[in-house]
């Protein structure tokens, strides 16, 4: 069995210090993939950087307390690339992958973007350069007989099912047509597969962010907008996917919940 898990910290050092440590303590994962950790590995507290029983990889953004993405493995990669190999997002702390037996595993940080200001622009330059390099791991992957899992956040609600309040988001960054096409083409045309999603078609979410403004968690309004995306061959080992909300508002460490697959190699 390979377990999986994928969570957006927001903030490391913050969440280290919320019930990130002891959460890491005792999850039963082979593989956590971190997002938005928003600090170098120097910055990070021991326990942290450097968790006893975790082998472990991270790719800061050069924009410091930005962005961030880490991966935890229990056993020691055979390889571990940051970047996807654009001169523009290398070194924006965004993407990081590392080869395990039989499968690659990687952590993605899609930019958040805003309607109206560069930094939608920048989420669809990313999203550009991002979905031929899926197609290339893809293709690559299967040459050395290897499955692939990208997980993280994704920034995008694919579907109605997948945010509470779709339809007053309809014209905001995260729910806007343009982007849940280009998700559309992750699946269709890269030929990838949302792992929670095949395994609760007709379920309303499982939400995994929800805004820490009003009671959004308490009403379970949320998004799920963090992923795992696999090739369909691990895909269809998926035996068993969820997103670990906490019991209440108090016990969070995040504004996201960590979303788990177990595949069954």
């Amino acid at each position: 069995m390979l377990t999986v898990t994928s969570v957006n910290v927001n903030g490391l050092r913050a969440a280290a210090k919320k019930g990130f440590v002891e959460w890491l303590a005792g999850t039963s994962a082979d593989a956590v993939c971190l997002q938005e950790v928003r600090a170098e590995a120097a910055q990070l507290p021991e326990e942290v950087r450097a968790p006893d029983g975790w082998f472990t990889a991270h790719a800061p953004a050069a924009a410091k307390g930005r962005a961030g993405v880490s991966l935890y493995t229990r056993r020691e990669p055979d390889r571990v690339q940051v970047g996807f190999g654009s001169s523009e997002f290398d070194g924006s702390g965004r993407y990081i992958e590392a080869d395990l037996p039989g499968v690659t595993v990687a952590s993605l940080y899609l930019p958040s973007g805003e309607v109206g200001t560069d930094r939608q622009d920048e989420k669809v330059r990313f999203m550009d350069e991002f979905l031929p390099y899926l197609q290339e791991l893809k293709v690559r992957a299967a040459a050395d007989g290897r499955e692939v899992v990208v997980c993280g956040d994704w920034n995008i609600a694919h579907q109605q099912a997948d945010l509470k309040n779709w339809k007053t988001n309809q014209k905001n960054s995260g729910f806007l047509p343009e982007e849940r096409a280009w998700l559309t083409r992750v699946f269709e045309e890269a030929e990838y597969v949302d792992v929670v999603r095949s395994l609760h078609p007709d379920q309303e979410g499982p939400y995994s962010w929800w805004s820490y403004r009003g009671r959004a968690f308490d009403n379970d309004s949320g998004w799920r907008i963090d992923y795992q995306v696999a090739t369909p061959g691990l895909a269809r080992r998926a035996v068993k996917a969820f997103v670990e909300r906490a019991a209440t508002h108090g016990e969070r460490w995040s504004d996201h919940a960590p979303v788990t697959a177990v595949y069954e190699l």
